[in-house]
């Protein structure tokens, strides 16, 4: 039976990252059914939304959803319903995606790349769990109004909500632990309990959940603390389960590690297995139409949609072993560039990735 992949390319250089990551699923030599749509700024600019109806039919009616990057600057005053990065939003909403997933890895040929030492990068390798469907991005009440009390009472102000339940908590918590049994049986859950009620909520329940799985290491590590042992020892973590905003923060940080924003690929999942994937970088409109931009992490996250949404673990196995590949042998985009390499366009490195495939 043919798998039916959503394609949303977006904007920016999301066509361009898209074509490579599609171009290798292609040398497969799979039974794939493909089928493109507009979503973010090009969606509003060719049906008046961001995310049409027809874009949204055919995700949900998709086996999996590969997406590019959505952002425009040239639609940044626009109501905040009809901006570009509301797509992804909506889509994470209609399609239940409450779990992403993403992996920082550093390949040991991209050791030099990355901003910190050497020795501190060298054989990384962890997995953010962020909660995607709840916390203060989805909270309500939000909005604006006068104040009435606080330091400046009177003037005008804006607010939002952050606000969890115990089963958003506890399923988020599960597929944390879940990946770690696969990994190093280690968890680190991060809250901001000292301060934040919903942070305490988060606290108790992933410290309950814990209990199912005994032979998982649990541990809780406040936000800021994190934020700095992300940098200062970061082989330390194995899964790092956390809520939408500080998995948000962390998981960008945590590209930093790897060489380049444009190395980390991303996974968003439902209970039915139905995923969203994407690179974890932005439409980087100054550079859309160079040729210049890095496709790997879009081409990876083609590898997380074989695995865990599409059951191909052997055709997931074969491209991440591709980009290795690739990589030994010293090919580079701009982004990741260091001395004694050769540079290479976006659709050069696109082409590499596909030639190396096994």
């Amino acid at each position: 039976m043919s798998k039916h992949i959503a394609v949303l390319p977006g904007d920016g250089i999301g066509p361009e990252i898209m074509e490579q990551a599609v171009k290798v699923l292609n040398a497969l030599g799979q039974d794939f059914e493909m089928e493109w749509a507009d979503v973010g700024g090009v969606a509003y600019a060719n049906h008046g939304h961001p995310l049409p109806q027809s874009t949204l039919d055919l995700a949900m009616q998709s086996d999996a959803v590969l997406f590019g990057a959505v952002g425009d600057f040239r639609y940044d005053t626009l109501e905040r319903a009809l901006r570009p990065e509301q797509a992804i939003l909506g889509l994470r909403k209609h399609m239940g995606l409450f779990a992403n997933l993403r992996p920082a890895k550093c390949f040991k040929e991209l050791t030099g790349a990355s901003t910190l030492r050497p020795e501190v990068v060298s054989g990384l390798d962890l997995l953010i769990v962020r909660e995607l469907t709840g916390d203060i991005y989805f909270g309500t009440p939000r909005g604006r109004r006068t104040a009435v009390d606080g330091n400046f009472p009177g003037a005008p102000e804006a607010f939002d909500t952050m606000r969890y339940s115990v089963p958003e908590v506890e399923r988020i918590a599960r597929v944390a632990f879940e990946a770690a049994r696969k990994r190093n049986k280690k968890v680190t859950s991060v809250d901001k309990a000292n301060v934040l009620e919903t942070s305490q909520l988060w606290r108790d329940t992933v410290t309950e959940v814990a209990r199912d799985y005994p032979d998982v290491t649990l541990e809780h590590m406040y936000i800021d603390n994190a934020a700095m042992q992300l940098v200062r020892a970061p082989k330390a973590l194995d899964v790092v389960l956390t809520g939408n905003i500080f998995g948000d923060i962390l998981s960008d940080e945590a590209s930093m590690l790897t060489g380049s924003i444009g190395m980390l690929a991303s996974a968003s999942l439902n209970d039915k297995k139905q995923g969203l994937f994407e690179p974890s970088h932005g439409s980087a409109p100054d550079i859309a139409g160079k040729n210049i931009a890095n496709p790997i992490a879009t081409i990876l996250s083609a590898a997380m949609m074989l695995r865990y949404s599409l059951d191909m673990n052997d055709e997931a196995d074969r491209i991440e072993d591709a980009v290795a590949r690739v990589l030994e042998q010293g090919l580079r985009t701009g982004d990741i560039m260091s001395e004694g390499c050769q540079r290479v366009s976006c659709s050069e490195m696109g082409d590499a990735v596909r030639a190396a495939l096994r």
